[in-house]
């Protein structure tokens, strides 16, 4: 039985994930996982990896990550995304892209599936953000739970219970299933500019939601000061 700290899309806000990270040692998991996206959009790429690596023991593929090692076409990015990719290009150090070269889609333990979008085709990059999208693959995963991020707005879905709007919930020993999306680390879109992510104690069977305020203004400055478009700093403010 174990505690596991799921975090998703830190998109190199460095501030956010060291305060995601202090919060989580405070937690006392036994894992933390990593479900993609460590990097684009934020500033601070290289330091971001760098702590991934220290203190996650699974670390998935995001389509960010991908695009940055050019094995993703990113057309269908928006104009800020794609200038944040080519800039991250230029800024990671070879021992960082190789790291992230190395990253897997998806990731299972027991009942339990890690992706970053999608529990089938995860490498296609779909997003899920109703019950009618989750409906399919909740019929077809085997796993209890899978957890994702990619859209960046906390929410879970279920078999049983269509859209779950509590923040803590106990996952029942029945048939239900669930997709839990854990939110975003470092460019939350719900709204709430409070970093996001997921504890999940296996024993107790008890899931929660943790925000947690960081010092949103350091990323605002550091973004501005390395020349990536405004706008994605401006996001940071108002969570969307």
């Amino acid at each position: 039985m174990v505690k596991i700290a799921v975090i998703s899309d830190i998109h190199a806000n460095l501030a956010a994930l060291q305060q995601a990270l202090d919060a989580i040692r405070q937690l006392k998991p036994d894992k933390i996982v990593c479900l993609g996206d460590i990097v684009g959009y934020g500033p601070r790429p290289n330091e971001c990896v760098d702590l991934v690596r220290e203190n996650c023991q699974v670390c998935l593929m995001g389509n960010h990550d991908h695009a940055v090692l050019g094995l993703t076409d990113t057309y269908y990015f928006n104009q800020y995304a794609r200038e944040a990719i080519n800039w991250t290009r230029r800024m990671l150090t070879i021992g960082n892209k190789a790291y992230l070269e190395n990253l897997q889609f998806s990731h299972y333990e027991g009942e339990i599936l890690y992706v970053h979008s999608t529990p089938e085709y995860p490498e296609e990059w779909h997003y899920i953000l109703s019950e009618y999208e989750a409906k399919k693959y909740l019929e077809r995963i085997k796993q209890k739970i899978c957890f994702i991020g990619h859209s960046h707005i906390p929410v879970i879905f279920s078999n049983k219970r269509g859209t779950i709007s509590e923040k803590e919930i106990k996952v029942a020993d029945s048939d239900e299933k669930y997709i839990v999306n854990v939110g975003s680390i470092g460019q939350p879109r719900d709204g709430d500019h409070r970093l996001c992510f997921v504890f999940y104690d296996t024993e107790s069977r008890q899931l929660r939601y943790i925000r947690k305020k960081y010092p949103v203004q350091e990323t605002y400055d550091e973004i501005l000061a390395n020349q990536l478009p405004p706008f994605l700093a401006m996001r940071l403010l108002v969570g969307h």
